[in-house]
């Protein structure tokens, strides 16, 4: 082989999903980038692979890019993989491929299992078009615009949860999107894997009385069309906002939030939801 750099696929969780290909693959280069080199270490040692491991994760991927990218154009080649699923997808591999492709350095992919795909296939919601969305932001500010970028998208919407957030996310999510449709693909491929085919309310109540563990994948109803252009009521508005407040929001951010939505003057929200009247 010549310098080059091969993005491999990996299972999401049941490594008798490892491809053909992904095993020649990761047989052949002269060096791995792993997210975390004990994960894929595991990988390697089910199909006897001995290669040497480069650390690549997000806290550490600027700093030694070049350092990967100057060997691969030295003449060697190069696998990079995540923990699992593809790589360069919500991962510091995109950085990596992104610094190859600007050096005119050869890049291949080797595809291998997705949770995006396998949890849209499971869902039973629509899935002739569909947006991944990701992980939601932990700030405040980034989480809401997010979720309400995305609230009247009319296609399917995917988006990846840790367990510790699931509840939140929920009760994020009927308070932007309303009671959709949602089915929850948890630990997919692996021994406990489970779909929960459900509305978001509901999906809140089941979770309030069992525990979320492991990784979660979250298929979401889109937009009805009826509602994609409709406008919110100022009544509607109001209440939204209270419950932002209720949720633990300042209420001068609250309406803020709901007046970037609606259209509908901050003041005027502000004044409704502290009972003041607005000719005061």
């Amino acid at each position: 082989m010549n310098g080059k750099l091969y993005v491999v696929g990996t299972p999401i969780g049941n490594l008798g999903d490892m491809t053909y290909r992904g095993v020649e693959t990761l047989s052949n280069v002269d060096f791995i980038c792993a997210e975390d080199t004990r994960v894929t270490l595991k990988l390697l040692n089910r199909f006897g692979i001995k290669k040497p491991l480069v650390s690549f994760h997000e806290h550490t991927a600027y700093q030694i890019c070049e350092g990967i990218v100057n060997r691969i154009a030295s003449g060697e080649t190069c696998a990079v993989v995540s923990d699992a699923g593809m790589p360069c997808i919500s991962d510091p591999g995109a950085d990596l491929i992104k610094m190859c492709i600007e050096h005119n350095i050869p890049t291949e992919v080797v595809p291998g299992p997705t949770a995006v795909a396998s949890a849209v296939a499971m869902s039973n919601i629509p899935s002739a078009r569909f947006a991944f969305e990701g992980f939601l932001s932990v700030t405040k500010k980034q989480r809401y615009e997010h979720l309400r970028s995305a609230a009247k998208d009319p296609h399917t919407l995917v988006f990846y949860e840790a367990p510790h957030k699931l509840v939140a996310t929920l009760n994020d999510m009927l308070e932007y999107f309303g009671d959709r449709r949602i089915s929850i693909c948890h630990e997919l491929t692996k021994i406990h894997e489970e779909v929960i085919r459900t509305t978001i309310s509901k999906a809140i109540k089941y979770y309030a009385e069992v525990s979320p563990k492991g990784e979660f994948v979250l298929v979401v109803e889109g937009c009805p069309e009826s509602e994609v252009g409709a406008e919110m009521t100022f009544d509607e508005a109001v209440s939204r906002a209270q419950r932002l407040i209720e949720s633990g929001m300042k209420p001068s951010e609250a309406c803020k939030e709901i007046a970037a939505v609606t259209g509908i003057k901050k003041g005027e929200l502000y004044s409704a939801v502290v009972n003041i009247d607005p000719a005061e």
